[in-house]
């Protein structure tokens, strides 16, 4: 199926399911420099990441972890959307996003454009205490990390997809690891590890988004994932259908509406196309329709309507004029 054929298919799903529930995954940030996890059949492509028990009780899985992460920050923090989360965005300018569930950390949604957002699985950009809560900005951290760490000269000729890189594990013997600034305690990057719980307001905001939605859109994602995948369940018990744009395998096959397999930023560029238009056209012919002058006249209703006198004909505007 060509790319054009695959946007067709949405567009024709997305007018007869106006109100989307969209969920987004790894695969809509690759062309952005991003990797993804897994392969065409869900399967991991990367060593999993790291387990949150692991980060929490182990100090040198903290130091790993960090190392890996000074490494490969520069690149990740300066990727940029591509036109997959332009696409996206558009397609919220038209009306059709209830909200949008990431689980991706990159931020590159909202520096697309895109609003309604919501990051299920945290921001990379942001760090947390685990004793104390206190936040900051993870390239306050980035230096931190730096000054702490002088002759780290690591360089990180690729990224993962969690933005860290991999590195001998030479280079991070002696690795320090800055504590909070408020108390001491232990700083983790502000996402949801595996094996870490979502914060329940993220589920429950995202559960009143599919109860105004009509469907649910998948784009980029395997949902192998449970976080994201049980919101495809509730919706399949709500009876309402769901489609997925994703190269490969998804866990909720069984349950889609329409499934296509391409590439999804071409997919939704050539979706996005046909909504303009299709809206353009629309407005066109709604201002078409109400263009009327000062005494009553409308040339579309001339078989029903008397046209006025002459002497009373003024200049027409429009009703939104």
């Amino acid at each position: 199926m060509s790319p054009h054929s695959s946007g067709a298919s949405l567009h024709d799903f997305i007018l007869r399911h106006p109100r989307l529930l969209v969920i987004t995954g790894a695969g809509l940030s690759t062309r952005s420099g991003i990797p993804d996890y897994r392969d065409a059949d869900g399967q991991w492509k990367v060593t999993p990441p790291m387990q949150f028990r692991e980060f929490r009780d182990s100090a040198a899985a903290r130091r790993r972890y960090w190392a890996r992460s000074l490494a490969g920050w520069p690149r990740f923090s300066t990727a940029r959307p591509n036109e997959a989360h332009s696409a996206l965005s558009r397609l919220e300018t038209l009306g059709h996003v209830t909200l949008l569930v990431t689980q991706n950390v990159d931020g590159l949604h909202q520096r697309a454009g895109s609003r309604r957002v919501l990051d299920l699985h945290g921001r990379l950009d942001r760090v947390r205490c685990l004793d104390c809560g206190a936040s900051g900005s993870r390239e306050n951290f980035q230096q931190r990390l730096g000054s702490a760490n002088p002759g780290f000269g690591a360089p990180a000729a690729s990224i993962r997809p969690d933005g860290d890189a991999l590195l001998d594990p030479s280079v991070i013997e002696g690795f320090a690891v800055p504590a909070c600034a408020q108390c001491g305690g232990v700083l983790k990057p502000d996402v949801v590890f595996f094996g870490e719980a979502v914060p329940p307001a993220r589920v429950d905001s995202a559960r009143a988004a599919l109860a105004q939605a009509d469907a649910v859109l998948a784009v980029g994602t395997s949902l192998m994932v449970w976080s994201a995948y049980r919101f495809l369940r509730a919706a399949a018990e709500a009876g309402k259908p769901a489609a997925a744009v994703n190269l490969g395998r998804t866990r909720a096959d069984g349950q889609l509406a329409l499934k296509l397999e391409h590439d999804c930023a071409d997919t939704l560029r050539s979706c996005i196309a046909a909504l303009s238009m299709r809206r353009g056209a629309r407005t066109a012919g709604h201002r078409a329709v109400n263009r009327v002058d000062a005494g009553g006249y409308n040339p579309r209703l001339q078989d029903s309507r008397p046209a006025p006198a002459p002497a009373f004909a003024t200049d027409r505007k429009d009703d939104d004029g």
